[in-house]
């Protein structure tokens, strides 16, 4: 079948084919025109919900997550990661194309108030895209905690040593999360913080 969503017509394929085609679509302009006021309304929500998340205290205090422009990128990803997953299993593929969209939206809102001009912004974006679908596709790829943890140091923690306790605590609180989230909560739910 033709590829025409990130998520919309790859959600029905199997997790290779899903990847595969994840990939073609990672350099696609958002869509926000084409998408229902009801479905940029739900992804915005979402977003600002996952931002929340993302950025608690406990992440950055307690399990010493960089508390930098990376480091808050890092804990996006992996939330965004947990949202996608979620409203794939809801079946609402609009709505997870338009989270997407709404992502970069801000990376590119956000290189924008760091003072990147019109030339720079197209080329750091790809990067944050590439670094975006980079963490999904390892995320996705975990089989298990330990597998999650090791995925969790290198990208959040940008260290190929073993897995630490705090990359271990979030491994720990990600799956949680999933459970929570695959039991198909009206509302996106993150459950409780890692250590609560």
């Amino acid at each position: 079948p033709p590829v025409t969503g990130a998520v919309g017509d790859c959600a029905s394929l199997g997790a290779r084919l899903l990847q595969g085609c994840l990939r073609a679509e990672r350099l696609r302009m958002p869509n926000v025109f084409g998408q229902s006021g009801r479905v940029r309304a739900q992804a915005a929500e979402i977003f600002d919900r996952t931002v929340a998340r993302a950025r608690e205290p406990v992440f950055y205090s307690r399990l010493g997550v960089a508390d930098t422009m990376d480091g808050r990128f890092d804990l996006l990803v992996l939330h965004a990661w947990l949202a996608l997953s979620w409203l794939k299993a809801r079946g609402e593929a609009d709505t997870a194309q338009a989270l997407i969209d709404r992502i970069f939206v801000s990376f590119d809102e956000s290189l924008r108030e760091l003072g990147i001009g019109d030339i720079g912004i197209g080329h750091r974006v790809k990067k944050m895209a590439d670094a975006f679908y980079g963490r999904l596709d390892a995320y996705s790829a975990a089989a298990g905690e330990a597998e999650l943890a090791a995925a969790i140091m290198r990208n959040i923690f940008r260290s190929d040593h073993a897995p630490s306790e705090a990359a271990r605590s979030i491994a720990r609180y990600a799956n949680a999360a999933q459970a929570i989230l695959k039991a198909g909560p009206p509302e996106l739910d993150f459950g409780a913080l890692p250590g609560a």
